[in-house]
């Protein structure tokens, strides 16, 4: 049968994905992907430790108003780009097909690097508890294997289970710090409150620039709220919303608990202490919450920090999920990956393929004999946050580009649609230059290896630029859906 061109859109409105997720469920899903009790125990000691000292909180304070720079374009633009293709469905409406392809793939293979680096983290945390409880210890990879299993079955079933199963995750690990942080600024912590923190010869040092490194790198994923974009309720409404609310959310809490855990061991040992945990010789947040909450908490904390990951690397998992749908929709990718479960009204056959590429990308590592800190995650983390950072930088232009394109959908909104996203690409230039100049700090490898690492996202655009040419994305949609937008306001 034809299909008219009247009746294409209805076709493939009928094969998208659909839901009630209110605000507070795709924040939770975006939060989780954040993982914040694991950078809570891992990168804000490495902040500290590596980065500005006890002035490290000043790094999570820049990461987040970055981030709140690029989304008063990204949510500006929102309401006239209905798909969910979050940056690439963006890009494609300010600068192209061709560049929107080239943002997917750059996309794709960020999210799965970050994918698979969590299994390797995954791995390495589920067999130290096993371990430090008295159990046998197993090679890492069989725990990777385990809760890949798992992420399958919540993946291939519909997207309110899987935010069910995070929502409860991520109450648990984000109580727990504050109960945390609550008790140390209530004692005073070791020595005071540490107001060294936010003094300027502490916060603007030049190890700054590494603490904004590993903050921005807590944040991958907050971006993933336009992505559930159909299965929200009142999408125009709540995708705003909770991408704001993710971004606020995210940065004071890493910002406040690391000024906590500053105060909790006192700012004159805070570095020290850090650099024992980077060395193995202790851990600041486990012996921290064992200082202020006792024992019973403190193995509560290590059991939470593996319900984190498996929250954060459901979340990415579900992301890449319809990430490869919207495509397969938009005539980039086998059409297979675009069918709906009729039963769970999931991207069943796309969550499938993405169990299977993030199996033989992990098989390959374990294979390889890598360690699953610094070989598997440290390295897929690095190549993770390169790509982040770009994603952001081209959506921003296209933010720019779009609205210059469109005076009419701008008119009296200049701040939020040219000098503000201008700002953002501004910032995160100097963001990508942070992330680039201290590179070998995230992959923990030698300056060759961290180079070709950062590479890969670059070349993963290169790539869709040049298959646009022979799969275009389909742009039209987002043009006569700002014009009807435009229609609406007036």
């Amino acid at each position: 049968m034809t299909v008219s061109p009247i009746a294409e859109p209805r076709a493939r409105q009928r094969a998208r994905l659909d839901g009630q997720l209110g605000t507070s469920a795709i924040v939770f899903m975006v939060i989780a992907a954040a993982a914040p009790l694991t950078v809570i125990g891992g990168n804000v000691p490495l902040a500290i430790g590596v980065g500005n000292g006890v002035g490290a909180p000043a790094g999570f304070i820049l990461a987040a108003v970055i981030l709140l720079l690029f989304s008063v374009g990204f949510v500006a633009m929102t309401p006239h780009v209905r798909e969910a293709g979050a940056f690439f469905s963006y890009v494609t409406a300010g600068l192209g097909s061709r560049a929107g392809l080239g943002t997917a793939f750059t996309a794709l293979v960020a999210y799965t690097a970050i994918q698979v680096g969590i299994y390797g983290y995954m791995g390495w945390a589920l067999d130290d508890l096993v371990t430090f409880f008295g159990g046998p210890s197993l090679p890492w990879w069989l725990y990777s294997f385990a809760t890949m299993a798992v992420v399958a079955v919540l993946g291939y079933r519909h997207i309110e289970l899987s935010a069910k199963v995070l929502g409860v995750a991520l109450v648990l690990e984000i109580l727990v710090v504050v109960v945390l942080d609550v008790a140390i600024l209530a004692t005073g912590g070791e020595n005071g409150l540490a107001l060294e923190s936010f003094d300027p010869a502490n916060m603007f040092t030049t190890g700054l620039s590494v603490s904004v490194l590993f903050a921005l790198t807590g944040f991958i994923g907050f971006e993933a709220t336009a992505v559930f974009r159909d299965e929200a309720r009142n999408p125009e409404r709540t995708i705003p919303r909770a991408t704001y609310l993710a971004v606020v959310i995210i940065g004071v809490f890493y910002a406040v608990s690391c000024w906590a855990l500053v105060t909790g061991v006192g700012a004159g040992n805070a570095v020290a202490v850090a650099q024992q945990t980077l060395a193995g010789e202790g851990n600041l947040l486990l012996d921290t919450t064992t200082q202020y909450l006792g024992p019973v908490v403190r193995d509560v904390v290590q059991v939470l920090l593996i319900t984190s990951l498996f929250a954060c690397v459901l979340s990415f998992h579900n992301v890449i999920a319809r990430y490869q749908f919207t495509l397969a929709h938009k005539g980039a990718m086998p059409a297979a990956l675009g069918r709906r479960h009729e039963k769970h009204h999931s991207p069943a056959t796309s969550s499938l393929v993405q169990t299977a590429t993030a199996a033989v990308v992990l098989a390959v590592l374990a294979l390889s004999g890598l360690d699953p800190l610094v070989g598997v995650f440290g390295s897929m983390a690095g190549v993770a946050t390169v790509g982040m950072v770009l994603l952001m930088l081209v959506t921003s232009i296209a933010v720019v580009v779009f609205f210059a394109r469109r005076p009419e959908l701008g008119a009296g909104r200049a701040w939020t649609t040219r000098v503000v996203p201008a700002a953002a690409v501004a910032g995160l230039l100097i963001g990508m230059w942070l992330v680039l100049s201290n590179f070998t700090l995230v992959t923990g490898g030698s300056l060759g290896v961290s180079i070709m690492l950062a590479l890969v996202p670059a070349i993963a655009f290169v790539v869709g630029i040049l298959l646009g040419r022979r799969f275009p994305l389909d742009a039209s949609d987002d043009d006569e859906v700002a014009e009807v937008a435009a229609a609406d306001r007036g």
